[in-house]
């Protein structure tokens, strides 16, 4: 079980170069037990931190799709946002004109 986590930390860590992990993947599989002890040890905190910091970041995503489901917004307000980024010069009059047709369908 530890064994599975601490490979998928170690792809999970962008700051390991690719040849650290390649040198970790061997040992653990050629000394697992003694490599697993010394990675807990030597790298335990910071696997903590990643997975604290992957979790929290799935909240946000979860959080951030369950508030943008369920805000529903009405045909006005989805051409009223269309027009601004008319305004701004983000979409085009053809864009906007699509954005504006799919409102009103």
């Amino acid at each position: 079980m530890v064994l599975f986590q601490i490979i998928a930390d170690l792809f999970r860590d962008t700051e390991l170069s690719g040849w650290w992990k390649a040198v970790w993947i061997i040992f653990l599989i050629f000394l697992p037990v003694l490599t697993a002890l010394i990675y807990l040890i030597a790298r335990g905190r910071g696997m903590a931190r990643r997975q604290a910091a992957m979790v929290a970041a799935a909240k946000q995503d979860t959080d951030s799709y369950i508030r943008d489901v369920a805000t529903k917004s009405s045909p006005a307000d989805q051409i009223a946002s269309a027009k601004a980024l008319l305004d701004a010069g983000t979409i085009s009059q053809p864009e906007f004109d699509q954005l504006k047709a799919k409102a009103l369908a």
